[in-house]
């Protein structure tokens, strides 16, 4: 396990949940142990990440809305949140890509404006009806590019890159067709707009094996755990 690169990792995930939050009026908190929020955070999105191996578990529920609902990113796979109420939701992987071009760099777009980032959040989305969790206060953070790929001038691919250390993040990679076009689209993006700089993400199931193909390697394993 490359706890280095995982603790890059999860602190790049923790500022792009913060980013979220905050464009949602919801400002978050970030401690040595983990970053929190105190008040609900949007659908999808934690409540806290861990930041280091051996976070307190008794400490960290205290400093979120524990209710029904609240979710915890244990980074590092070493919570036991069962006592809170917690069950686990999902175990996933972190992964690692070296910098470096990508075999493939289709056309690509960013996002720069309210109407452009809803375009692309209404293709993310897929009809679900969480267009909305997309503020246009993310376009204003300098360390979140929303980018995207068009077909015929409609999005067609897209993820989302973060720049936090020494470290770019992937997230939210989609394909309208779910062909997994939306890997080639992240990785050309970034390569341009941050040349020699290694990317890093998690995935979990078949989205895994889709970064594995596009050249991400495992650093180790993640939880999510949920209070019903």
């Amino acid at each position: 396990m490359d706890l280095l690169s995982i603790s890059a990792a999860a602190r790049d995930n923790a500022e792009w949940c913060d980013a979220v939050c905050a464009s949602h009026g919801r400002a978050g908190e970030f401690r040595t142990d983990a970053w929190t929020a105190a008040v609900r955070t949007p659908p999808y999105y934690p409540d806290a990440v861990t930041l280091a191996p051996g976070a307190d578990a008794a400490a960290l529920v205290a400093r979120i809305d524990s209710g029904a609902g609240a979710s915890v990113k244990d980074s590092f796979a070493d919570l036991d949140l069962a006592p809170y109420g917690f069950e686990v939701l999902f175990e996933a992987r972190w992964i690692r890509r070296p910098a470096g071009p990508p075999p493939a760099a289709p056309a690509w777009n960013r996002a720069e404006d309210p109407d452009a980032l809803r375009a692309w959040a209404t293709a993310w989305d897929g009809g679900e009806g969480n267009a909305d969790l997309f503020r246009p206060r993310l376009l204003d953070h300098p360390g979140v590019s929303v980018v995207a790929g068009t077909r015929e001038g409609d999005v067609a691919a897209g993820a989302v890159l973060t720049r936090g250390g020494g470290v770019v993040g992937v997230s939210n990679v989609f394909a309208a067709d779910g062909a997994g076009a939306g890997w080639p689209v992240a990785l050309a993006a970034a390569h341009a707009l941050f040349p020699g700089v290694p990317l890093v993400g998690y995935e979990h199931g078949d989205d895994l094996d889709a970064a594995l193909r596009h050249g991400f390697a495992p650093l180790g394993p993640l939880r999510v755990w949920l209070r019903p």
